[in-house]
């Protein structure tokens, strides 16, 4: 029967005490009115009054107490057979005893269940709702605050959470109730003060509320275990272990009493101890304890007793700690409900030292509740034990325990009887038999006469006790064959391990895992050496590189997988989602097993090897040399011995990017290669951690990696990460203090340490990721620094590589110091200090919190101070010296990152709370741990983390730039760059706004300027005009930088960008005015033309009105109407020619040579000579000479030989190519500025370009230069610019003569004239003739209004729609780059490579072009018709609105007129001049509005009948092109070269801050770049070369690549990080174009400049892709 019966309200008592094993009551009370006491004899008696007490007073339950979703347990508590029955099935005693169990069970079952189920309600507990590991690891808001003390609803969670923090107090959680703020129990205040009696005061003070309330403490941690899943109980079990606390050994079921074994959860359990041997020498041990052999005391009760038989077995095992939970812990209650028929396992493990209890490692085992009541376990621990313990109040033969003792007794294993009522000290019975009284005795005396007994048992005893023999016995349930996940996990694991079975563990991993070993090490260090070239012929030796880099993974492809990967990658494939968990996790512990005996030895040998070593070091050198090779042997054996699951999976990663690289599958792999990510994934996010540095290698596998994290975010979505870094020495405690604050389990297999790094996601729950602002804390946990490699060598370079690769990744970084030794301390701090300093320049902002573990007095304020201060000293001092090695400016810590002492520096105390190996975790560390998970989370909520693609790309960067050692000046920060081109694109987004906004006010104010609406521009007005365009941008700017996904990094250029966006809107202000103002002049300049051809349009419209009257009469006569008609149109156009003589065609280049022979006699001009263009010629050698200035007599001495030969230095050509580009730029400016188009041509133009062009030259010579320019270069230089120039000035003239050549304007005018000279003749009315002719100079500013609107509307469209134009500049240059592969000019390519900005405009004129040809009927046309359409109504709604007015105000055809043309005057080019000539007194107005409504409709449908390709290009001035638009707006951005290859900076800002940088660098001999007195061009990228050791010349000054900003000027302006990349384009073109390049250079790719033969296999195609990858 169980041993615990209950009521929910209990009797009464002063102070019930409580016990474990037996809720006899001392002192019970018979009513509420007495407090008279009987003290019950024996149990039975006790267990008949209890009985009773539940017959009077039933548990307070409800039906809806119970739990609502377990049928199959309410039918049990209703038929009231199941729970006896499991009971009687568990005896095997006499008849006799069943009987009487059974007897007095059936009356109780129904309570006993109703309270199983209360207490799991109480709870919120369900067994078929089971509580998963994963759920309870999450970071949650509990999870982050301390819990002294909690509310009921909580106890689960504040269970979990300190025993997962390995805080022993998990047992001793105080519970209040939402209205208790005191624990005192009073009743009514008044009353009680009326009380005089103390008896009385007694009796009511015990009617408070009983301890019976609380949950007993064991009955939390039993409940938990019964609901939780496989995983989480082998997780609670293993930190029980942790806490020193004894562990389930056999459960039974709380509802049908069937007994379980759980032996999954003891699987990741070890236990270390030390023996002692008769030599006097220890050994270690670490075993683990499903294996271990070990005797095995096992300790029972029969019947109540008054002594804990748990206090006193603590007292044997641990006197400070209570490995068992006994009557006298805190929180212990009467009320236990799941314990009775528990048998709880702990284990001894001896120190070595003389005062150990037990000389080995020895099992403890503990039935709860009366051993005659649970025969089941009884009989399985007396078969297993090598001791049996008996505890009883005496012994009768009466005594239903009687037969049991007996047995016992009879049995040939020892027995040591314990008689509560006995007063006797320890007494030998016969060999191997004993017994101890335990009343009125000391606990020390009793503890010490009980270990000897033991010991002395022991010694006679051979028997040995261990975990795996237990499910032996039939009679119980073994969890992990019940479990058929778990089942088949362990076969298949074992089905792997069968194949391990007799190899030498050194020799497995080469013949298993072939992949990772030898050839995987060769790899990587090819791989550096890639990175870090030596040599001269660098592009030969980097494809001879990665030759044998790709015939490495060629070798890896062809290595057979085996049958362990293969079979490996057939259970993960092929399993369930549990089975493959339950598989990883068997496959994990049996590696362990399989390896950590032949480790242990391994590691003896090395520790005996080291100290022979250490001991011969400079003494016998040849016998050090000896045994420090045998040290290395050792070490090696080490390393090879090492197999764990993070050895498999680092196989996968090197069968992936081995399948990666030759682009196949393995032929042995059942499936494709590119799942393998996948797996690991699903093993990441299963809480398995991933090798993100192989610590063997020194490696990072960055293919597996990146498409690990791309598997995650397809399982996952792109979630955002908080990455936490932990660094410390070797053996510091990281690993621990991860796991007990995330229970984490890195890959710290047995006998390993940390090797590399490892990175582990620990998921946030939906509650707090709102406060955290993160889905999941990616943990990156590191090998130790300052670790010595097994051979005794030191780590510096590589403890600098790691911490500076962690720290960069992490968003914080928990560096953990160990004690308190100084030069451990200084070593750290300079490694982590220089890591930060690294992260500064490379503009990485992370933060740290060092961790100070192993204080030993946390307590003390005043020392914390005093530590506190002494590590800002020593950091600020390591600053200064890191700030050295770096070459950087940092006086102190906080310079280098925001540091706080005060806040970011936590003291630890030591772990452990007494001494290895029975010591249990100190809780003050428990506690120092939730408070750094709490500042975990202050910092987590202030930081914005990383994306999954961006931690991709960090980790990618930070490799990268390690790989080519220097870190700071390799360093490309992808995201930065992605962020910054993002930006670029907004930028460029609103900045297109503000000048399309400030394009339609400058038409609308043109048009007002034309009209002579305005006479006058103010800034003020067009700010005005732009105020609500500026808002606009200045809200998108705004939500752009808050609310897009990279906001922390692009808030570091938020101000720049605003400023850059003022200085634009103020620029564009002062250019529209600039512009209106040349409007305005040219407006005035030109008024005789315009004010000439309108009195001529007019004169001819009187005159021609005039002879119509007077052939009134013949008007039906059509042949002598229009033959006098063709008679006056005749004589008209004579005398218009000869008043005024007609535009001629021009010759600019004549006009040039003519001015140069004129102004500049000593030039010498030749018509030949226009084939010469200064624009692309590849060197200026031939047009300089060597300056005659003093000042530079020693350059022109060293020159001299230079300039014969005809090469100036690179740095001279680079500044006159420079100059060349900034004269034909603003040549350019000042030809658009003549606007020919309106004012014609003039040779004062030509005149004007030269004088600028000599006047610039000559600045150019007095300024700092080492060189003259030949006459000839300024005579080349005109001439080449006005040639680029000529179509432009000659099609402008060109426009300009049609607009105002009188013969062609007015001939272009015969039809209309001769219609309106019909209308006269046939007697038409005035306002029919009128209306007529305002249509008819309507038409014009119609059709350019909307041919310039039309542009304006394509442009803005291309800047969507068109690929190549509607993003940053880099997108444009790689269109621009397809483009020119696909049509493989050479000149072209030339064109590009030395005339960027020419070739831009080109291709952006090509491709609107292109686009107004492909999508004229379905874009441009529309358009078009649409604002014809918008005109119209425009029109004739001023017609109507003028109407109107005139009638208000009685006005005349005058005031119609004058209202019309002001209504117009913003969209149209119309005003009351154009028809100052014409008479219009007779007009009735009343019916002008109704002509214009008929006639002008034809007006439209003539000029939309003329909309075609054609005429849109013609039809428009050259600045009002949509290509010319487009080129505005997308070439005002940085045009900067490369000075070695040419490359063009791509940043969108002319004038930009910081560096000039270009996502992909050149071939530098595609610039002409060639080696110093050699014809041999270079055949190298400068982005290979800045990683290498040769050097480059300035000036005849040598400069080293790696420090190429030393050579100052434009070098000094550049930022060019190493790139390893294939950059196949580059590579194609030069392959493809060598011979013209070699013939326009004149050189040739040969010696070091030789092309290597990798290059020619690239196509041209691989060329294109490589610019979109």
């Amino acid at each position: 029967m169980s041993e615990s019966l209950k009521t929910d309200e209990p009797p009464k008592t002063e102070e019930p005490p409580t016990t474990e094993e037996s809720l006899k009551t001392d002192e019970l009370s018979k009513t509420e009115e007495s407090l008279k006491t009987d003290e019950l004899s024996n149990a039975e008696e006790s267990l008949k009054t209890e009985d009773s007490l539940k017959t009077d007073e039933p548990p307070k339950t409800v039906q809806n107490s119970l739990m609502p979703d377990s049928p199959e347990n309410i039918e049990n508590c209703v038929t009231g057979n199941s729970l006896c029955e499991q009971l009687t099935d568990g005896f095997e005693s006499n008849d006799s005893i069943k009987r009487e169990n059974v007897s007095s069970c059936r009356p109780q079952e129904k309570n006993e269940s109703e309270e199983l189920q209360h207490l799991f309600h109480r709870l919120h507990l369900h067994r078929n709702n089971k509580l998963r590991a994963a759920d309870v690891l999450q970071i949650t808001e509990h999870s982050l605050q301390s819990h002294e003390s909690c509310a009921e609803e909580e106890l689960i969670q504040t269970f979990l959470q300190k025993l997962l923090m390995m805080d022993y107090k998990a047992r001793y959680i105080n519970v209040y109730k939402a209205n208790e703020h005191d624990k005192t129990q009073q009743r009514d205040t008044d009353i009680a003060e009326d009380i005089g009696d103390i008896f009385q005061a007694v009796s009511l003070s015990n009617k408070g509320t009983s301890q019976t309330d609380r949950i007993h403490p064991m009955d939390v941690q039993m409940a938990v275990f019964h609901c939780a899943d496989g995983f989480l109980k082998q997780l609670m079990v293993t930190k029980l272990s942790q806490c020193q606390y004894a562990l389930p050994l056999l459960v039974p079921d709380p509802f049908t009493q069937q007994i379980e074994f759980p032996l999954w959860t003891f699987r990741q359990i070890n236990k270390s101890w030390k023996t002692r041997n008769t030599n006097n020498e220890t050994s270690s041990q670490t075993q683990t304890v499903y294996k271990a052999k070990t005797p095995m005391v096992s300790f029972f009760r029969f019947g109540s007793v008054s002594s804990s038989k748990s206090h006193l077995m603590n007292s044997l095992i641990n006197e400070k700690h209570n490995t068992f939970f006994h009557r006298n812990c805190p929180g212990s209650s009467r009320t236990r409900v799941l314990m009775d028929g528990v048998v709880e396992i702990a284990w001894f493990c001896p120190s070595g030292s003389y005062d150990d209890k037990f000389a080995e490692c020895v099992a403890f085992c503990n039935l709860h509740g009366d051993a005659g009541d649970h025969e089941n376990q009884l009989q399985i621990l007396t078969e297993m034990a090598s001791v049996n313990v008996v505890l009883l109040p005496g012994l009768q033969k009466k005594d239903r325990s009687a037969e049991n003792i007996q047995n016992l007794f009879k049995i040939t294993t020892p027995l040591i009887c314990l008689f509560t009522e006995d007063e006797s000290t320890l007494m030998k019975m016969k060999k191997g038999k004993f017994k101890i009284g335990l009343k009125d005795r000391n606990q020390s005396d009793v503890s010490d006469e009980l270990g000897r007994a033991i010991n002395e048992c022991l010694s006679e005893s051979s028997s040995t006790f261990r975990l795996e023999d237990v499910p032996k016995h039939s009679d119980i349930r073994v969890d992990e064959e019940d479990d058929d996940n778990c089942r088949r996990g362990r076969e298949a694991a074992q089905e792997m391990m069968s194949l391990l079975e007799g190899k030498d563990l050194t020799k497995i991993k080469k013949s298993f895992l072939p992949c990772q070993g030898e050839l995987w090490h060769q790899w990587s260090q090819k791989n550096k050496e890639l990175h870090r070239p030596k040599g001269d012929k660098i592009e030969m030796e980097t494809g001879g590189k990665k030759t044998e880099m790709k015939k490495i993974r060629e070798q890896q492809h062809e290595c057979d997988s085996g049958e362990f990967m293969t079979l490996f990658n057939k259970t993960n494939y092929s399993k369930t989602e549990h089975e493959k968990m339950f598989f990883l996790k068997w496959l994990r512990i049996l590696l362990d097993e399989h390896s950590s005996a032949d480790l242990s030895v391994l590691h003896h040998k090395y520790d005996e090897k080291w100290s022979a070593v250490l001991k011969l070091k400079d003494k016998k050198p040849e016998q050090f040399k000896a045994e420090q090779a045998e040290l290395e042997r050792i070490s090696e054996d080490l390393q090879a011995a090492a197999f764990g699951l993070e050895h498999i999976m680092r196989e996968i990663s090197q069968i992936y990017e081995s399948c990666s690289s030759v682009k196949k599958n393995k032929k042995d792999l059942q499936f494709d290669f590119s799942s393998l990510p996948s797996l690991a994934a699903e093993m990441m996010i299963s809480r398995f951690p991933l090798e993100l540095m192989d610590g063997d290698a020194a490696h990072v596998p960055l293919v597996w990696i990146s498409a690990v994290i791309d598997a995650l975010i397809q399982k996952l979505g792109d979630q955002r990460v908080f990455v936490l870094s932990v660094l410390g020495i070797q053996s510091s405690g990281k690993s621990t203090m991860l796991n007990a604050m995330f229970g984490l389990q890195f890959a710290v297999s047995a006998g390993r340490c940390t090797r590399g790094a490892f990175m582990q996601l620990v998921r946030v729950s939906d509650e707090m990721k709102t406060q955290m602002k993160f889905d999941y804390i990616l943990v990156v946990d590191t090998e130790g620094l300052r670790a010595l490699e097994l051979a005794g060598r030191s780590t510096r370079h590589h403890d600098n590589e790691l911490a500076t690769f962690v720290v960069g990744l992490g968003n914080l970084t928990l560096i953990n110091i160990f004690g308190e030794n100084p030069s451990e301390m200084q070593d750290v701090l300079q490694i982590v200090v220089q890591a930060f300093l690294r992260m500064k320049k490379v503009n990485l902002s992370p933060r740290c919190v060092f961790v100070h573990q192993n204080v030993s007095d946390v307590t003390a304020g005043e020392k914390n101070m005093e530590g506190r201060r002494r590590l800002q000293e020593k950091l600020d001092e390591m600053t200064k010296l890191a700030a050295k090695d770096e070459v950087c400016d940092a006086e102190c810590f906080s310079d280098v990152i925001k540091f706080d002492v005060q806040n970011d520096v936590k003291y630890f105390a030591q772990l452990w709370e007494g001494s290895p190996p029975m010591a249990p975790p100190n809780p003050n560390y428990c506690k120092n741990i939730q408070e750094l998970k709490e500042s975990i989370k202050t910092y987590a909520s202030k930081s914005h983390g990383l994306m999954l693609i961006d931690l991709k790309d960090r980790i990618k960067d930070l490799w990268e730039a390690l790989l080519n050692e220097q870190f700071v000046f390799s360093f490309r920060n992808s995201l930065e760059i992605s962020a910054y081109r993002k930006l670029e694109t907004e930028y460029s987004k609103w900045t297109w706004s503000l000048r399309s906004a400030m394009m339609e006010t400058e038409n609308k104010l043109h048009n007002q300027i034309e009209n002579k609406a305005i006479h006058e521009v103010e800034e003020t007005d067009l700010q005005g005009e732009l105020k609500k365009t500026r808002e606009e941008v200045k809200k998108s700017m705004s939500e752009f930088f808050e609310k897009d996904k990279d906001k922390e990094i692009l808030i570091q250029w938020k101000t720049s960008f605003e400023i850059k966006i003022n200085e634009l809107q103020e620029n564009i202000v002062r250019e529209t005015k600039r512009k209106l103002n040349e409007v305005l002049q040219q407006r005035d300049m030109k008024k005789k033309i315009d004010d000439q051809r309108t009195h001529q349009e007019n004169t001819l419209y009187e005159k021609s009105k005039e002879l119509a009257l007077k052939l009134k009469d013949k008007a039906n006569d059509e042949e002598t109407v229009k033959k006098e008609f063709d008679l006056f149109w005749k004589q008209s156009v004579k005398k218009i020619i000869s008043d005024t003589p007609p535009i001629k065609d021009i010759d600019i280049m004549r006009d040039v040579r003519e001015i140069l022979s004129d102004a500049y006699g000593s030039v010498s001009v030749d018509q030949r000579m226009e084939n010469s263009d200064v624009l692309s010629v590849p060197s200026f050698s031939d047009y300089v000479k060597v300056k005659k200035s003093s000042g530079f007599f020693t350059y022109a001495m060293r020159s001299a030989e230079k300039l014969i030969c005809g090469s100036l230095s690179k740095e001279d050509e680079v500044q006159i190519k420079s100059f060349v580009t900034d004269v034909a730029q603003h040549t350019d400016k000042e030809i658009q500025s003549f606007n020919i188009s309106k004012m014609g041509y003039n040779k004062s133009c030509i005149q004007q370009l030269t004088g600028y062009i000599k006047a610039s030259i000559v600045q150019h010579e007095n300024g700092p230069v080492r060189y003259d320019f030949k006459n000839e270069f300024f005579r080349d230089l005109v001439i080449s610019i006005c040639k680029r120039a000529n179509k432009m000035i000659t099609d402008q003239h060109k426009m300009f003569r049609e607009a105002n050549d009188p013969v062609i304007y007015v001939e272009r005018k015969r039809e209309e004239y001769y219609s309106i000279f019909q209308k006269y003749c046939h007697g038409a009315t005035s306002a029919a003739i009128f209306g007529e002719i305002i249509c008819q100079k309507l038409k014009e500013p119609i059709e350019q209004s909307v041919y310039k609107k039309s542009a304006r509307d394509l442009a803005g469209e291309m800047r969507s729609n068109c690929e190549s134009l509607n993003g940053n500049r880099s997108k444009l240059e790689k269109h621009i780059l397809k483009t020119l592969a696909e049509e493989e000019d050479f000149d072209k390519y030339m064109n590009y490579i030395h005339k960027p900005r020419d070739h831009f405009k080109s291709f952006i004129r090509d491709e609107v072009s292109r686009y107004i040809t492909d999508k004229f009927s379905v874009s441009v046309l529309p358009k078009m018709k649409n604002n014809i359409k918008l005109l119209q109504q425009i029109i004739m709604e001023a017609a109507h609105e003028s109407t109107e007015h005139v009638q208000v105000n009685s006005g005349d055809v005058g005031l119609w007129l004058k209202s019309f043309t002001q209504q117009l005057s913003d969209v149209l080019i119309f005003s009351e001049k154009d028809l100052s000539g014409v008479k219009h007194d007779d007009v009735d107005v009343k019916l002008l509005e109704d002509v214009i409504r008929q006639k002008l409709p034809a007006i439209i449908l003539d000029i939309s009948s003329r909309f075609n390709i054609d005429t849109f290009r013609e039809k428009l001035d050259h600045k009002e092109r949509p290509d010319e638009l487009l080129n505005d707006h997308l070439c005002q951005c940085c045009w900067v070269q490369c000075p070695f290859c040419a490359a063009i900076c791509t940043n969108t800002i002319e004038n930009h801050p910081g560096d000039h940088s270009v996502p992909f660098h050149r071939v530098d001999g595609i610039n002409g770049m060639h080696y110093h007195q050699t014809v041999n061009l270079s055949a190298a990228f400068c982005t290979t070369e800045v990683t290498s050791d040769k050097s480059f010349l300035v000036s005849d000054v040598s400069f080293p690549y790696k420090e190429y900003r030393r050579a100052g000027g434009v070098y000094a302006k550049w930022s060019i990080t190493p790139d390893h990349s294939e950059l196949p384009y580059w590579k194609w073109f030069v392959c493809r174009f060598q011979k013209d390049l070699e013939k326009y250079y004149r050189k040739k790719f040969q010696g070091r400049g030789e092309i290597p033969a990798e290059w020619k296999k690239h196509e041209k195609q691989d060329a294109i892709q490589s610019l979109y990858k």
